[in-house]
């Protein structure tokens, strides 16, 4: 739908320090390629829909650009790099560069298209990277185990539980009936103040506004969390779904949430793009108190996650909202709970230093 925006990209960026054999590096991310079948699948239409198709191992290999650069022009240089759109239809989904500030400074920098990866796809990412490398540098091929599934075996798996919306008595239907009627008479947008009217079309052009949480108060709130029986998420859900209320000047909040999708132990070591997005609805009423919203978002959130299947995009079909560039469908405000865990991406005779990461899952 969005073909030109590079809004679907993922941007990973790593400073290394020390030796970089450039050889292992480039036969290292044919290994990781080759693992895994997300990163070499396109999706050409086929009779006007879009169909996967896995290319061969072999085949798929992006070049690895090295690129001998400046200090001074390297933001620029990678900003350039990370906007360059995919190509889905014909391109695989995985880009490398790799920028030489001088003999032993480095940094990598890895486009993912988010059709192929989320958040939790960068851990596999890394350490597969690291392991193909060392192996590399001793002229071998990487000893890991073979994956027990790949991303199509999911595919096929997800489309066998949620069976057809024409069953009655179908996971599909049933979560559908649910969505249908939790989200029934959304308003079509939060109305929130602004200080310049909504452009026609988005263009994604944000900022961040940093807002430190101390250990004191990050006590508390892990304290009111138990308390009440809830989880550190839906503490902040309420705290925002209030907030937003006040500043818009509604009892009906909807916020967006991703739901990491990765229920089952052989998901763990596969990239790939398992992340759903959830529409949380919270009524907030009149002289209710805090413990009382936090009792209705626990009850709220609950039963989202039980309905967590539908994808988001087959639900925007069956709701059918009043479509528009210039904003985003059913909600608007989305709170992304970053609990990921961190991984450090070290290769071997070299230092690694994060230059930037980020990924909207």
């Amino acid at each position: 739908f969005e073909p030109d925006s590079p809004a679907y990209t993922i941007p990973i960026v790593i400073r290394l320090t020390g030796h970089l054999d450039l050889d292992a590096l480039y036969t290292a991310i044919g290994d990781v390629m080759a693992r895994h079948e997300i990163l070499r699948t396109i999706y050409p239409q086929v009779d006007g829909e879009p169909t996967q198709v896995v290319l061969p191992a072999g085949d798929t290999l992006p070049p690895m650009i090295v690129t001998s650069i400046d200090e001074p022009e390297l933001d620029t240089t990678i900003t350039e790099f990370m906007t360059t759109v995919f190509d889905v239809t014909a391109e695989v989904p995985f880009r490398v560069r790799l920028f030489e500030l001088g003999h032993t400074e480095w940094v990598l920098a890895v486009a993912i298209h988010h059709i192929s990866g989320d958040g939790s796809s960068l851990t596999p990412l890394a350490r597969d990277m690291m392991t193909a490398y060392e192996a590399r540098l001793h002229g071998e091929p990487p000893s890991w185990s073979p994956l027990q599934i790949q991303y199509a075996d999911y595919a096929v798996w997800q489309h066998t539980v949620l069976g057809s919306e024409d069953n009655p008595h179908s996971l599909l239907r049933t979560q559908i009936d649910y969505w249908t009627h939790q989200l029934a008479d959304l308003p079509a947008r939060l109305e929130l103040p602004t200080d310049r009217p909504r452009p026609p079309v988005q263009s994604y052009a944000g900022a961040n506004t940093p807002i430190t949480i101390d250990a004191e108060l990050h006590t508390r709130l892990e304290q009111v969390a138990r308390a009440h029986n809830t989880t550190l998420f839906m503490v902040f859900h309420a705290a925002l779904a209030a907030t937003l209320a006040r500043l818009a000047n509604t009892d009906d909040i909807a916020i967006g949430t991703p739901y990491a999708g990765r229920g089952e132990p052989e998901l763990d070591d596969l990239i790939g793009m398992f992340v759903n997005t959830l529409v949380l609805r919270t009524h907030i009423t009149p002289g209710m108190s805090f413990t009382q919203l936090l009792d209705h978002v626990r009850n709220t959130d609950l039963a989202a996650f039980g309905h967590a299947d539908v994808p988001f995009e087959r639900l925007v079909q069956e709701l059918n909202p009043v479509r528009t560039h210039a904003h985003h469908p059913l909600f608007q405000v989305m709170l992304a709970f970053q609990n990921l865990t961190t991984t450090d991406f070290e290769l071997p005779r070299s230092e690694e230093r994060r230059v930037g990461t980020e990924c909207r899952s």
